[in-house]
């Protein structure tokens, strides 16, 4: 993975123009608010949205979230939504219906000046590079190594099953999004996403469930549409107690195994070699930047 990627396991989409959920994204529990210009917004609103963007940033990350600006295509909008976006308190844009690696580019550059007029450091802007067309799908290996901003992308599930004309369901996403985690992981980002559908979420047992089968799948976080989710999610995309002390108990073992020259060793009646110790370092790490995280949060909210 790329080093210093940010902790983002739950996104909570959050429109900027509808005040009573704005004023009460910071209590939410998410890694990340997603202040929404696109689709949670109408047309005839989008230029006042926009507007919005830079002062409810500042107070959607009161209790130490990111902030993530979705914004709209085409370019023109694209380029209006950029500029009211730009400034310390928004660390990403989320780039929607992502067509190339050229696009990727052109934003790139957009926002390199921004933050050179603006007096922000170099980089400080992250992008999600959302797929969301199949014509994008089949260039996204070029799309998510296009710029050293992207820390992340996903499958835009409804989108892209509207333009390929298949229902947004599980099975028939299945292909597109382990495409996605393979093309992620090679890249060295983080695959955001589930394995099935986010839009039925009454169910909350059935959906803790998918969420850890998505995990196995690959995904490090996700888009949150309901506030209920994030606890959920949080946990879900967070190493176990349980997880996190195997772990530990296999790094042990590997180091005395070592002592003895050996590079297999047997723990519990299971062979372990050298790719499941370096998947229970990962773990680790993973735990160590998550607390990190977690200790950010609560330093926010006691300030």
């Amino acid at each position: 993975m790329k080093p210093n990627l940010p902790v983002w396991r739950t996104l909570l989409y959050v429109p900027v123009n509808v005040e009573k959920y704005v004023d009460k994204a910071h209590t939410r529990g998410a890694d990340v608010i997603q202040l929404d210009l696109e689709d949670a917004v109408p047309h005839a609103e989008k230029a006042h949205a926009r507007t919005l963007v830079q002062k409810n940033a500042a107070r959607v990350r009161r209790a130490g979230a990111d902030v993530l600006v979705r914004i709209n295509r085409p370019i023109a909008m694209a380029v209006r939504d950029i500029e009211e976006s730009i400034c310390p308190e928004v660390d990403a844009l989320g780039i929607t219906k992502t067509d190339s690696a050229s696009h990727i580019r052109i934003l790139d550059e957009l926002v390199s000046e921004l933050e050179q007029k603006r007096g922000m450091p170099a980089g400080h802007t992250r992008f999600n590079a959302m797929i969301e067309t199949p014509a994008a799908f089949f260039r996204i290996h070029e799309i998510v190594t296009a710029s050293d901003r992207i820390v992340s992308a996903n499958i835009g599930g409804e989108d892209f099953a509207l333009e390929c004309n298949f229902q947004p369901t599980g099975e028939a996403l299945l292909y597109p999004k382990q495409h996605m985690v393979i093309a992620a992981s090679a890249a060295g980002i983080m695959p955001l996403g589930f394995i099935d559908s986010v839009a039925g979420f009454g169910d909350w047992d059935n959906f803790r469930a998918m969420v850890r089968r998505s995990r196995d799948f690959g995904f490090m976080g996700a888009g949150c549409i309901h506030p209920g989710q994030v606890p959920i999610v949080n946990q879900e995309y967070t190493p176990s107690e349980q997880e996190v002390a195997y772990a530990r108990k296999l790094i042990e073992a590997d180091e005395e195994a070592k002592k003895q020259g050996r590079g297999s060793f047997a723990v519990d009646g299971k062979m372990i070699d050298i790719p499941v110790v370096v998947r229970a370092e990962r773990l680790l790490a993973r735990h160590a930047a998550i607390k990190q995280r977690e200790a950010k949060t609560l330093a926010a909210m006691k300030s």
